[in-house]
């Protein structure tokens, strides 16, 4: 079986060109102790906004590891897919996020239902899980809540693991399923029941990744109680740790964080949270990277600079359009945003520090960092303008996106 380690992080990248440099971060974090295992990942969602493929991102994360000598495990993630999509990174994918989030909230049969009652009556009328202080009241009606909200979706992530094993050798493969994508958070509880389905499911599950409380907004920090966080974090890596012994799961599962770059507040919590319970863990970033290459471009000045300003230029005249698929997961003040007009005037330091996401920074504007996180799809249709700015500026691009992901990321979770 394929292993992603204790510790594994997600590394999007949007146009497929920072591959070494995101690489490279890691490189320093094995270099002073910590061994984190890449994994690229790209939703259909982005592939179909830039007009690229899965074989790319595995072509580019490929030529990274070859050309910076990286001798440990690395994947490429099929992010975010279910029936209707899976098929479309079955080739150059070893590592599936299956997300079932639609399923949430719809009924199984009653007969599965039934059977799942069943198979967890054991643990009628009190649960005790270690490392957790509380014993927990369990009832046959709250089994049957459980099922009724999440069973359905539990199968339906069965259904496209098997489907996928039809063509991919299940030791060759990683598996997580998403159930982050909902308007609630699970209890610790549900999240027991839930694996305890998906070990049904004969599912070789090595993360999932539950729905937190607060609000994981793209790009930007976490907002919401961090006690509380702390509490549910600590709570599932009880839960896990548990669950793997009762049902006999991969012993290296553990919890995924999606859009858990940038969420800077939490991430002292995590770090202590993991220590704490000796627990593995995996980020998923979201689109820092792609930022990372903007702050790059806006520093290198003249043309660079050029081609970042007609982006959010852009962006700002589409908002509308381009909040679109993301409506639950960004909040842009419209008020907060500067004009076009001003922005012509910024030299790249006032861009760069406008964007770049330092709470320290007066400049700083989380608004206009939020708007500029969605507008790739004004630099995907760019074409090959975007990509030649890329290749032009290269040098100054890697270096912010090399220390944004160690310094910012790496340091603060696994350090």
């Amino acid at each position: 079986m394929f292993s992603l380690g204790k510790y594994s992080i997600g590394v999007g990248d949007r146009f497929g060109h920072q591959a070494k440099a995101q690489l490279r971060a890691l490189i320093i974090a094995r270099d002073e102790g910590i061994n984190i295992t890449p994994v690229w990942n790209k939703s259909f969602r982005e592939h179909t906004i830039i007009h690229s493929r899965p074989e790319e991102t595995r072509r580019e994360a490929d030529r990274a590891v070859q050309e910076l000598g990286w001798r440990d495990a690395y994947f490429v993630d099929a992010d975010h897919v279910n029936r209707e999509t899976v098929d479309y990174f079955l080739d150059p994918c070893d590592f599936f996020t299956l997300d079932v989030a639609d399923y949430i909230g719809k009924r199984a049969s009653q007969s599965d239902i039934s059977n799942f009652i069943e198979a967890n009556k054991k643990y009628i009328p009190k649960l005790s899980i270690p490392g957790i202080k509380e014993f927990f009241d369990i009832t046959s009606r709250q089994l049957e809540e459980i099922a009724g909200k999440y069973l359905l979706a539990v199968q339906e992530a069965g259904r496209i693991y098997r489907h996928i094993v039809k063509r991919k050798q299940a030791s060759n493969i990683v598996i997580e399923v998403s159930m982050d994508e909902t308007s609630e958070p699970q209890t610790p509880i549900e999240i027991f029941f839930i694996i305890s389905a998906l070990s049904k499911e004969n599912i070789p599950l090595q993360t999932i990744a539950p729905k937190f409380s607060g609000e994981f907004y793209k790009g930007v920090d976490y907002i919401g109680d961090v006690a509380k966080f702390q509490k549910e974090f600590e709570s599932n890596l009880a839960v896990i740790r548990f669950a793997i012994e009762e049902f006999g799961l991969q012993p290296d599962l553990k919890l995924s964080v999606h859009s858990g770059s940038d969420k800077f507040n939490i991430y002292p919590v995590i770090n202590k949270s993991l220590i704490k319970f000796d627990a593995g863990l995996h980020l998923k970033t979201a689109g820092t990277t792609w930022l990372e290459e903007v702050i790059g471009l806006a520093e290198s000045g003249e043309n660079g600079l050029q081609v970042v300003k007609e982006i959010y230029f852009q962006a700002f005249k589409r908002m509308e359009e381009l909040c679109k698929p993301y409506l639950t997961v960004v909040q842009i003040d419209t008020q907060k945003l500067p004009s076009p007009e001003s922005v012509k005037k910024w030299d790249g330091l006032t861009l760069a520090g406008t964007l770049r996401h330092d709470l320290a920074s007066p400049l700083y504007n989380s608004s206009f960092r939020q708007l500029m996180h969605i507008g790739y799809k004004i630099a995907a249709e760019m074409g090959e303008r975007y990509m030649v700015a890329l290749n032009d500026n290269e040098k100054a691009i890697a270096k912010n996106v090399t220390e944004n992901l160690f310094t910012r990321h790496i340091e603060p979770l696994f350090f």
